[in-house]
């Protein structure tokens, strides 16, 4: 059973998770936190601290299952086919696609992400990149071992790129809709594949 503390932790990280989703971090208050999650400012205080502690706090909450598992994945890619391109992508993009279909806040957790990418918090940028900049780190390592002619530069800026793909399929905001009678993750799988050969041919271009 939760502990009453656990409990309101939850709850707040919840409504926290869905407001910056819907208005962003600058245009979210405190007190419309606390009103979401029915509680009072002494208890963001005592979990969090901070706004930025709680924005932070929100990105941890979903940031680390979502490390590990791509970090996994990377591994065992690596173990079966070792400097395959397409597997060590999928390691990347599969685990983050999936989130789409989490039924408890992960599509808000999807669109908190995007709101990272366009509002430019310095704050959370030092904290994502101490906490999990060697997560891009080591897929970078495997990309770059699996395509040695290209220089770091380039390296790095196509990861750039093909993370940005991957955050604007996670949050939806291309043209391909779900077709009628396939389903959420037969969806999601085929978005995926498209993504992997897209980001695939990308990163081998000459």
């Amino acid at each position: 059973m939760s502990s009453p503390h656990f409990s309101t932790k939850e709850r707040i990280l919840g409504a926290a998770e869905a407001l910056f989703a819907q208005h962003g971090f600058a245009e979210t208050s405190l007190r419309q936190v606390t009103s979401r999650a029915d509680v009072n400012l002494a208890a963001v205080n005592y979990h969090f601290g901070s706004k930025s502690n709680l924005i932070n706090e929100v990105f941890r909450r979903r940031l680390d299952d979502l490390s590990e598992r791509r970090l996994q994945a990377l591994h065992e890619a690596q173990a079966d086919r070792s400097n395959d391109l397409e597997a060590i992508l999928t390691a990347f993009i599969e685990p983050a696609l999936m989130l789409t279909l989490d039924r408890h806040g992960g599509a808000a957790f999807v669109r908190v992400i995007a709101r990272a990418y366009a509002e430019k918090d310095e704050n959370l940028r030092s904290f994502l990149s101490e906490h999990y900049g060697h997560v891009m780190r080591e897929f970078a390592q495997a990309i770059g071992t699996a395509l040695p002619t290209l220089s770091k530069q380039q390296l790095y800026w196509r990861l750039d790129f093909v993370a940005g793909a991957l955050t604007y399929a996670m949050a939806d905001f291309g043209q391909t809709r779900r077709p009628s009678g396939v389903s959420d993750a037969e969806h999601v799988l085929q978005a995926v594949k498209e993504l992997v050969a897209f980001a695939a041919g990308g990163l081998r271009v000459a």
